[in-house]
């Protein structure tokens, strides 16, 4: 396991419960498009990738054949796997590994999900790849992450709060490179939306047991930036703020 794999282990190990319970990892609008998307398809095998405390399992379970979790953390997948079992969904099974490493056969799904991973990959360019070799031809895939503004000033105030507030966090990627990685990847983009997200600052520090000395910095730099990224950020004055969701579907 990389020094890398061990931080994001470290990090959501503890954490697993919180977000499980985690209001802006349960709800979003996002979840009805991926419900519709496998609608109709109760034939179809689901990879959950990056899979966290398995939301987007949970939704799509009850509509298809077979849905994996699939996670780094193996604490995360023991949530995932008794919240399964609570719920009655016995077409959800969990398997451990990184994105980067799919133990799965090319072909073997008809969709992949992800939903707030890509930004712990160590290689999104090379998970990507993986996606897409596990995937029917034909098959679809939607990745939905926090977005980069793209320009280097807003950008560098994001990646800086991500990563005082969690250190397994690697980066959030602009749209652009999004679309480039994707393209590379050999994937075909059928189209990509942003959506916005308002962050409560208090939970979302507490949800990852952000040090006292991060949060402050945090807090302190907000304090000292220009109005350009407060405005974009929308930050309020006890820290909470708003950014950029990426919604992108393709297929093989």
């Amino acid at each position: 396991m990389s020094d890398h794999e061990q931080v994001v282990q470290r990090q959501f190990g503890e954490q697993a419960d919180a977000y499980l319970n985690s209001v802006v990892h349960a709800q979003g609008s996002e979840f009805a498009l991926l419900q519709a998307a496998v609608a109709g398809r109760s034939d179809a095998r689901v990879l959950d990738l990056g899979c966290g405390a398995g939301h987007v399992s949970f939704h799509v379970a009850p509509l298809v054949a077979e849905v994996v979790a699939y996670d780094l953390s193996a604490q995360m997948l023991e949530v995932v796997a008794q919240a399964a079992v609570a719920r009655e969904l016995s077409n959800l099974r969990t398997v451990q590994g990184a994105a980067e490493c799919l133990p799965f056969a090319d072909g073997e799904f008809d969709f992949v999900f992800s939903r707030y991973s890509a930004h712990h990959w160590s290689d999104l360019g090379l998970a990507l790849r993986e996606a897409r070799r596990v995937l029917k031809p034909g098959g679809v895939a939607a990745f939905i992450d926090v977005m980069s503004p793209g320009t280097p000033l807003l950008d560098t105030h994001l990646q800086t709060v991500e990563v005082l507030r969690d250190s397994s966090h690697v980066r959030d990627y602009s749209c652009v490179e999004w679309l480039r990685q994707v393209g590379e990847a050999g994937l075909q983009v059928r189209s990509h939306t942003r959506q916005r997200l308002h962050i409560d600052f208090r939970s979302w520090v507490e949800r990852m047991r952000t040090p006292a000395v991060f949060c402050s910095a945090i807090l302190a730099l907000q304090a000292a930036v220009g109005a350009e990224v407060r405005e974009y950020f929308e930050v309020a004055s006890d820290g909470s703020f708003s950014f950029d969701v990426l919604v992108l579907w393709a297929e093989r």
